[in-house]
């Protein structure tokens, strides 16, 4: 293919606080969605770009090998950076209780919870989670501040009485900040609608979005309480493959063409639980196909901070505002017991979550909320973040080097580029059996491989998070995990 005489990208602005390399990364990510650069199109030099940009060279290097690292460019020597090959054939989206003797039965009818057990806090032994962070690491004091701060400034302003729905509009116009800024979300506050967590988001969007009957995509290994929540609310849910580079495409278009799909749940910036990312090609064709068959996509983006290695992609949200419900959270960043989560849709879609809210939960927490959006305006946010990004990171790589010499060939894994938390599979199904009916004698709680499972043949695994634990009790939590699996008995020979 010839090389473009001339390319047009959107505004650069060295006066943006979002920095040049990543303005480039967007703006050449928006043209190829937009179709201007198709696949096997040659992109200028680093040299001629930064002329026609007016940028050092260095910021066009970093933006070129980032995308080459996202897949969204392919390098070919000294002939040149190209549009990857594989997004071919694929049509770009538009930017667009009872009483103490506890013998008291109710003598009336309700609805009975399905057999899922609550997964309740507490209980003995060490906690292997799901990738949880530490909520140790965030500064008392700072988040005392904060709060202080709040109430006197509510107290003052007359705002300690029932409130939006929709939440804090402080909180609100920090949060649409932070997407433009840093995630490519063309949003407002008007945008948003606050939240008590990210699964309280997903139920809410459900919410508004199902009727029952509707059928609802996952993924064969997913997040079981937004498949507990569709189920609730009436939904029919259907799973679909998955695989080592995401969701199956071609399953979702055959179950399209089967059901009257209403939406798919997606976790495509880390799958959960398995941690891999769902590719650039991919999420186009998710995409493509929500426009063809009339279905929206709901996006978990639950952990965007916590990215080790190469930039991480953007939400689908950032390129697909109409098509694409998006749930995010600030417990991972902050603390889980602040429970602050947040959608971000289209206006209309908002004011119809904001009317679920109102009914179930008008009053919200309008001085957490006011105390997180301090946290982000002084900036505390963002050091926080850098901090605990730099001790997950230690955590992660300890946890890659303690697995490997405790389990030895027995298990099966890859360090996840982001994310909080190692998805690892077991040579021996018998290991992974008797680590799940033994961990409690061993002083271990951890999830069941079943509840990640939506098909009866879908791969088991363990998810481990790593963040939340120091290294000791890492490496205390593995050992007692080996040992529950029978390996420091010798059952299972270790790698030598």
């Amino acid at each position: 293919m010839l090389r473009p005489w001339k390319i047009t990208l959107g505004r650069i602005d060295p006066a943006l606080k979002t920095p040049l390399y990543l303005q480039i990364v967007r703006a050449i990510i928006h043209e190829i969605e937009r179709g201007r650069l198709p696949p096997h199109a040659f992109l200028p030099s680093s040299r001629e770009l930064a002329a026609i940009l007016g940028v050092n060279r260095k910021t066009v290097v970093v933006a070129y090998e980032d995308l080459i690292a996202q897949g969204w460019l392919t390098s070919e020597g000294t002939r040149g950076t190209v549009v990857a090959a594989l997004l071919a054939g694929t049509r770009k989206p538009p930017v667009p209780t009872a009483l103490p003797s506890g013998t008291t039965e109710p003598e009336y009818r309700f609805r009975t919870p399905p057999a899922r057990p609550l997964a309740l806090p507490g209980g003995k032994g060490l906690k292997l989670d799901e990738g949880a962070p530490d909520g140790r690491l965030f500064p008392a004091d700072i988040l005392s501040r904060a709060y202080r701060t709040a109430i006197q400034r509510a107290s003052r302003e007359n705002r300690l009485q029932y409130r939006d729905p929709r939440g804090s509009p402080r909180l609100r116009e920090a949060i649409a900040a932070m997407l433009r800024g840093e995630r490519g979300l063309a949003v407002t506050a008007e945008d948003i609608c606050i939240t008590r967590g990210s699964q309280h988001g997903i139920y809410l969007a459900a919410r508004t979005l199902l009727s029952p009957g509707d059928a609802v995509l996952v993924e064969a290994l997913t997040y079981e309480p937004a498949v507990a929540a569709f189920t609730d609310l009436g939904a029919k849910v259907i799973p679909v493959g998955l695989d080592a580079l995401g969701a199956d495409v071609d399953a979702i278009e055959r179950a399209c063409r089967t059901h009257r799909v209403r939406a798919i749940f997606l976790t495509p910036h880390h799958q959960f639980p398995t941690t891999v990312a769902l590719r650039p090609e991919r999420r186009l064709r998710v995409l493509e196909l929500a426009r063809q068959f009339g279905f929206a996509v709901i996006e978990d983006d639950y952990d965007h901070e916590y990215h080790f290695e190469s930039q991480p992609l953007l939400p689908m949200a950032s390129y697909a505002p109409g098509r694409v419900l998006y749930v995010g959270s600030l417990s991972k960043l902050l603390l889980p017991a602040l429970r602050i989560g947040y959608i971000a849709a289209p206006r209309a879609f908002i004011d119809a979550v904001a009317h679920g809210v109102s009914l179930i939960d008008g009053m919200g927490n309008t001085l957490t909320e006011d105390a997180a959006a301090d946290l982000i305006e002084e900036g505390e946010l963002r050091r926080h973040a850098r901090r605990s990004t730099q001790i997950y990171a230690a955590r992660r790589r300890a946890f890659d080097a303690t697995l490997a010499a405790t389990f030895g060939d027995a298990i099966r894994y890859r360090v996840p580029d982001g994310g909080l938390a190692f998805w690892v599979q077991f040579a021996d199904r018998a290991v992974l059996e008797r680590i799940e009916r033994c961990a409690p004698d061993h002083g271990l709680r951890l999830a069941c491989s079943e509840s990640f499972a939506t098909t009866e043949d879908a791969p088991r695994g363990l998810r481990l998070g790593f963040a939340s634990l120091t290294e000791a009790e890492a490496a205390r939590a593995l050992t007692s995990l080996a040992a529950a699996g029978g390996i420091a008995a010798g059952l299972v020979p270790s790698a030598s």
